[in-house]
């Protein structure tokens, strides 16, 4: 049987939670977390990373600190995670839907100006398999109409865009280290913040709305309810572990690229007979191999080619169903324009297994019933 995913570990990782134990602080901001906020603001830029107990928790933060609020409009993809727009909904304010570009399945940056109304307030990119949305478009309109860009880079630790880390271009990102990430806590995320401007409140709203962090550094002699927050702290046990996975992130991206190069270099052959389509990666984008996928002539064809691979043992799995036909996202969303990418890609988008401990057998039974299923 080959799995869809498996966790990669590094083999630190009993040690370093065993050490949080010792320690005795298993709650946040231990000595784990701190390593890990260093390394991600080292590593990616920002001017402050903060863990949070999931990527879901650091979008609700970024939502908290853009002060969207009821009748506001925030513009993002329909082919998305529903965490990207319930953040915004849970503040009162309408996702504007804008179609994806056929080949990246990013939003499509030349859709969002048109979409721009007194209302909106932010635009929320979000970078697909770990390939950057046009970042410099997405600024340039952003700047131009005094918007909040919130970067939902789930999917993108250790990618870039022109050298730049995904998650620290725009004013805030939100990274995931969920277990199907490619580093991982198991639950877990973090909050990017581009300039100091956001981070005395970021630290308020994850500490339940108090400043909290400010009483430990001595600002305080008393910490007390100075705004609106929640519980968005990620243990030091999990950022223990989390720590083992990011001392070793460039050997994980290295593996992960290595077995998304096997895929593309040996499937180019179907794409050429337009059999599929496969993942595009334009020149600007480093991307992180977070997954791989073949694009089907349609949802028949995709639903056969499940179930002929979970014949062999072998997991593969659609996406996302847009937003924007979900029961949610039809009451309090709104399109703009043909999202006729966005359903296509979603009816037609299947992912083939990918994680560092995949072996070189695993990938060619793989590859094999992929050929098999066009009888190559």
């Amino acid at each position: 049987m080959v799995p869809f995913n498996k966790p990669c570990l590094t083999g630190n990782e009993a040690a370093y939670i065993q050490q949080a134990l010792l320690n005795g602080h298993l709650s946040g901001d231990g000595t784990f977390s701190k390593s890990c906020h260093n390394w991600l603001e080292s590593t990616t830029g920002a001017s402050k990373a903060l863990l949070t107990h999931s990527c879901t928790g650091a979008l609700d933060i970024a939502a908290i600190l853009s002060e969207v609020g009821q009748g506001d409009e925030v513009i993002m993809p329909s082919f998305t995670f529903v965490s990207t727009a319930n953040a915004f909904a849970l503040r009162g304010a309408t996702p504007i839907f804008v179609d994806i570009r056929p080949d990246t399945q990013n939003i499509d940056e030349t859709k969002i100006e048109e979409a721009i109304t007194e209302r909106t307030k932010a635009i929320v990119p979000v970078h697909y398999a770990g390939v950057s949305c046009e970042m410099d478009v997405i600024m340039d309109i952003a700047r131009r109409h005094n918007l909040i860009v919130i970067e939902d880079a789930a999917q993108g630790i250790m990618a870039s865009y022109k050298g730049r880390a995904l998650g620290a271009i725009g004013d805030i990102g939100a990274l995931s280290f969920h277990e199907t990430k490619n580093i991982t806590s198991g639950e877990g995320g973090a909050l990017l913040l581009r300039d100091d401007c956001y981070s005395e409140m970021a630290e308020i709203i994850r500490e339940k709305g108090t400043n909290r962090q400010q009483f430990f550094r001595g600002q305080v002699d008393k910490y007390t309810w100075t705004g609106i927050g929640s519980s968005f702290l990620l243990s030091d046990m999990a950022a223990a572990f989390l720590l083992a996975q990011l001392e070793q992130a460039e050997e994980i991206t290295a593996l992960r690229l290595k077995i998304w190069s096997r895929y593309f270099d040996t499937l180019q052959e179907l794409r050429d007979r337009e059999l599929v389509g496969l993942p595009t990666v334009p020149q600007a984008c480093s991307h992180n191999a977070h997954m791989f996928y073949l694009l089907l002539p349609d949802i028949d064809r995709r639903t056969d080619f499940i179930s002929f691979m979970a014949a062999r043992e072998i997991h593969t799995y659609f996406h996302y169903v847009p937003l924007h036909n979900s029961p949610v996202g039809k009451k309090i969303g709104r399109s703009h324009g043909d999202l006729c990418h966005t359903e296509s890609t979603s009816d037609r988008l299947v992912r083939l297994p990918l994680f560092a401990g995949l072996t070189d057998d695993e990938q060619e039974k793989v590859i094999s019933a992929v050929f098999s299923f066009f009888r190559l």
